[in-house]
């Protein structure tokens, strides 16, 4: 399940800049599995050629360190269980990606803004006050008194 902590997170394993973590950290193999090639895909809109390129609509011939910060943090998110991740520099085309991947495993994140996760019903958990919720409405009932804007 999706958890999430809304405001200024204090706990341990924290990575407040996940790109300069990605850069620095990353196992180079984990761009070659096929969650991260369609992330890549969807959200910088290119493809991976292998571990050390990627071919970038925009850019060209790209190495992975220029991949967009929210793509890397989704990245580091599907692979580095160890960690919770400030995924406030991600934008709402990466709301789909933290859906799917807390589908799959428990994850908690830090969010710093009230992003848009759809009409569809889900499944977050707001760490803050342990509440579930399950659709936009509900959320945004949950934290309309964390001073996000």
């Amino acid at each position: 399940m999706l958890h999430i902590y809304y405001g200024e997170y204090q706990g341990k394993n924290y990575i407040f800049d996940p790109d300069t973590y990605f850069n620095n950290q990353a196992d180079r193999k984990w761009l070659l599995e096929d969650l991260p090639r369609q992330m890549i895909h969807d959200v910088d809109k290119s493809e991976v050629i292998s571990e050390n390129l990627i071919q970038s609509s925009r850019l060209g011939p790209i190495p992975p360190q220029w991949l967009s910060g929210s793509v890397k943090t989704l990245i580091l998110i599907e692979n580095d269980s160890g960690h919770v991740f400030n995924t406030s520099a991600c934008g709402q085309n990466c709301a789909k990606w933290l859906l799917q991947i807390g589908n799959r495993k428990d994850v908690l994140i830090r969010l710093g803004y009230p992003m848009d996760f759809g009409k569809e019903e889900f499944n977050i958990t707001i760490e803050n006050n342990g509440h579930l919720v399950h659709t936009m409405k509900d959320l945004m009932n949950e934290i309309v008194d964390y001073n996000l804007l």
